[in-house]
């Protein structure tokens, strides 16, 4: 046995210690862009290999934050580690290299380093050197050599050779030999570089003499220290066997494919021995010294010769196999015979590449540039030659592609802007492939979710809303929702809607309408009146909760429809003294007799506003009749004798609304048998000046016009107070006469006479008679009524009617005053009228002489 074997784990560290020391501290070299150190193997955990953060020019204090480690196939050992702390590469747990490299050669670990923040991928190779931990070994303790004694002086007897797991010079290098007087030793060294030793006789046998020779053959390794190993031979004389069996070749080499099937041939193995009988059979066997792997691949037929094949093979494992065989015949003293055969594995592509997600940076940001990493992906493929020459391609119908940076390492990186409103996560299907025949691929497939960036304004589902609400809505009330979309997700599609600053009527849009905030659903906070304001626009946003934060805007068109709740104002005629309106109508009247128009209007629209006459009451219905369409109160026949001289009339105005509004006014007609130029009640009625005003233009039209009015009003007094002055001289010597009644300072009417005569009575201030009239048939018997008409009547529409002589103070027309109070308050009353539906043309004329004489502050007239 070894000498060394037994050595403890001190001596082993004290080795590798002295070796670190000879060979100096290992430095980084370059090994085709890459790093390469080496280190002995058996070290201790935690011994010192390399400093990567120094040599790769890394930020030491970054490593932990940047995940800096080494990337390995799963269920590989981790021979190697590095400390975060100081980025030092360590030994993680021993290493033995004839473990780690069975088949011999420069012994290399292949570390993959990955950093990420930004991703980097290094690639480091670690040379595992040998150290001398193995001692040399023999097959046997004890070696028994038969030699015949007719052996002739200088032959040779191959002796079993001595194994020793180390490599180079701490591997087998020579042999010794005890000394004796019979044998010498010869050591010969194979092609491979190995050493086997040779028994050479020095002197003839004598079994006679001595049957027996002992003798110690050591193995010694060329390491430092050196160790050996040592095993006993024994040599036993034999009685002569003249012949030996030969071989015909003393080396032999096949060629094998490694998917052979078990009991597949290797080779035919033929020796001759001249010998006849038992001497001249021949046995075949491994020798002693065939490795144990050896015997578990291939059988021997002893009799045949023949080499058979007994296990799997796999070429990815061991390429070359190497047979010792032995033959020897069956005679006494049989000397065996060697040969070598060489069974070289032909590679079949029997191994599929392998993918390795190695680095994932998942998910990945949809606006992402072109040429993000999204993955670092590594491929390999056991086979050699090109049955281990991978390609690796991905689908093309992703925006991904890879990038080869090592030697079967690629970068799985983003070609073209990715929308995740459009794809929002791909499978990327990875493929590799060698170029074997038949070749062989992987699928490996890789999901890559996409992350959403606030990218898209919302949206709302119609270009604008056209909304209809009714009049008088209850404040609070749902007029409409509106509704927007966006198609991000999570916090950049969560919506607030709101209203945008802006005035409606001079007044906040917000005192008009509010929005729910998260449903969008519009309310009203006051009730709309279509008299004052038809429609209106607001403009609302919808806003997203992204960062930034992206909006949009929507008109959203209100329009106000309109109810019945405005009943039609009548505005001529208009009742005097707070109680009917009355009329002078000639006796001689005939069928068809215009006595007077009603006008009213209505301040709503459409049907609401159209509206329609119709005579509720009357003192004779077959006397007169009201145009339902124009309100012209005419005559249907001729008046009787017994006819009442009094008619009084009932008007209804109504308008077309569901439920439908009235007004009614009261008339009172008498019938004269003169037709004075009266005043009638059948006055025009102006719209307050806010509603007809309706333009710049109308308003510069009335203030001329009343400014006209006002001149021709002043020299119209003025020209009457000088008239009246010559009247009064003129009037002092006159008299009345029975038969002619004129007006006399001494003679009044009384007020019965005038509350019968059905006229009323308007004195202006500062206005005399220049005409006096007699009115017949008006009152009572023995009164006489004047009528007193300015110069100016010829021209205008208006009729004063004065008393004979003058009013007494105490007897002011009370009436008058109430009348006058009451049509003002009648017209701050009256809504701004529907333009929508006007009076009829018949009608226009007298409203707008009726808003003439209104801004003039005139009394209003009967107009028949």
């Amino acid at each position: 046995m070894g000498t060394g074997a037994g050595s403890g784990q001190g001596q082993l560290f004290l080795r590798s210690l002295l070796f670190l020391l000879l060979a100096g501290p290992p430095a980084p070299r370059p090994a085709g862009g890459q790093l390469r150190y080496a280190v002995p193997e058996e070290l201790e955990h935690g011994a010192f290999v390399a400093n990567l953060g120094e040599d790769l020019g890394l930020d030491v204090s970054t490593l932990s934050a940047r995940r800096f480690r080494i990337v390995s196939r799963a269920g590989a050992r981790q021979h190697l580690e590095v400390n975060l702390e100081n980025g030092i590469l360590f030994v993680n747990e021993r290493i033995d290299r004839e473990e780690v490299c069975e088949a011999g050669g420069t012994c290399l670990l292949h570390l993959q380093l990955l950093v990420e923040s930004p991703l980097e991928l290094y690639r480091v190779e670690v040379e595992v050197l040998d150290i001398n931990d193995h001692a040399p070994t023999f097959p046997w303790q004890e070696y028994v050599l038969e030699v015949a004694e007719s052996a002739v002086l200088g032959a040779r007897f191959p002796l079993e050779s001595a194994q020793d797991p180390d490599m180079g010079t701490n591997s087998v290098h020579t042999y010794r030999l005890s000394p004796n007087g019979f044998f010498s030793l010869e050591v010969q060294t194979r092609s491979d570089a190995s050493k086997f030793a040779e028994l050479v006789l020095e002197r003839t046998l004598d079994r006679e003499q001595q049957r027996t020779h002992r003798v110690l053959l050591t193995a010694l390794d060329g390491g430092v220290p050196e160790r050996s190993g040592t095993a006993h031979i024994l040599v036993t004389v034999l009685d002569a066997n003249d012949n030996v069996p030969a071989f015909d070749q003393s080396s032999y080499g096949v060629s094998l494919p490694e998917d052979a099937p078990a009991g597949t041939l290797v080779i035919q193995l033929n020796a001759t021995d001249l010998d006849e009988g038992p001497n001249g059979e021949i046995e075949y066997s491994f020798s002693g010294h065939a490795p144990p792997r050896v015997r578990e691949l291939f059988h021997i037929e002893p009799r045949s010769g023949q080499v058979l094949l007994k296990g799997p093979l796999d070429y990815e494992r061991a390429n070359l196999h190497e047979l010792y065989v032995q033959a020897k015949d069956r005679g006494p003293s049989a000397v065996a015979v060697h040969c070598r055969v060489l069974v070289h594995l032909l590679d079949v592509n029997d191994n599929a590449p392998e993918v390795t997600l190695t680095s994932v940076s998942t998910p990945v940001l949809e606006d992402a540039p072109p040429g993000t990493v999204i993955a670092v992906i590594s491929v390999l493929d056991r086979d050699s030659g090109d049955n281990g020459h991978v390609i690796c391609e991905v689908s093309p119908d992703v925006p991904f592609e890879l990038r080869s940076s090592f030697r079967n390492y690629y970068t799985l990186v983003t070609t073209q802007a990715l929308d995740r409103e459009v794809v929002p996560e791909y499978n990327v299907s990875i493929t590799a492939r060698d170029m074997g025949s038949p070749a062989l691929l992987t699928r490996s497939t890789l999901t890559i979710l996409v992350s959403d960036v606030n990218d898209n304004a919302p949206r709302f589902l119609q270009p604008s809303y056209s909304v209809y609400v009714m009049e008088n809505n209850a404040p609070g009330a749902s007029i409409c929702s509106v509704s927007a979309l966006d198609p991000d997700c999570q916090q950049n599609a969560y919506l607030s809607y709101s209203i945008a600053d802006g005035h409606i009527h001079g007044m906040p849009v917000g005192t008009y309408v509010s929005i729910n905030s998260d449903s969008g659903h519009m309310y009203a906070l006051r009730s709309l009146d279509y008299e004052q304001i038809r429609s209106f626009q607001i403009h609302v946003q919808a806003q997203d909760a992204g960062f930034p934060p992206l909006s949009t805007n929507v008109t959203v068109h209100i329009f106000v429809l309109d109810q019945n709740d405005n009943a039609p104002v009548i505005i001529s005629p208009m009742p005097r003294n707070g109680s009917m309106a009355t009329e002078l109508v000639p006796r001689s009247a005939g069928p068809g007799y215009l006595v007077g128009t009603v006008s009213a209007v209505d301040a709503d629209a459409g049907l609401n506003s159209r509206l329609s006459y119709q005579l509720l009451q009357a003192t004779d219905f077959t006397l007169f009749s009201v145009a339902p369409d124009t309100g012209e109160l005419r005559t249907l026949r001729s008046f009787l004798e017994q006819d009442a001289t009094r008619q009084r009339l009932v008007v209804q105005v109504r308008d077309g609304g569901q439920p439908a509004l009235s007004a009614t006014v009261s008339l009172l007609l008498s019938v004269v048998e003169t037709m004075p130029q009266t005043l009638s009640d059948f006055s025009e009625f102006s719209l307050p000046p806010e509603a007809s005003s309706s333009s710049p233009l109308t308003l510069y039209l009335l203030v001329s016009l009343g400014s006209i009015s006002f001149t021709f009003l002043l020299a119209i007094l003025i020209l009457t107070a000088i008239r009246c002055r010559g009247e009064r001289c003129t009037r002092q010597g006159d008299g009345c006469s029975p038969p002619l009644c004129h007006c006399c300072p001494g003679s009044r009417p009384s007020p019965e006479g005038l509350k019968t005569s059905n006229l009323t009575v308007q004195t202006p201030a500062g206005t005399t008679a220049a005409t006096c009239l007699d009115v017949p048939g008006g009152g009572p018997p023995g009164y006489c009524y004047k009528v007193c008409l300015g110069p100016e009547s010829a021209q205008s529409d208006f009729m004063f009617l004065k008393p004979c002589s003058p009013p007494r103070n105490n007897e002011k027309d009370p009436g008058k005053q109430s009348q006058l109070g009451q049509h003002l308050r009648v017209s701050k009353q009256i809504k701004q009228p529907n333009m929508d539906w006007l009076p009829p043309s018949t009608q226009r004329p007298a409203l707008k002489r009726y808003q003439i004489r209104h801004c003039g502050n005139r009394g209003s007239g009967w107009k028949g």
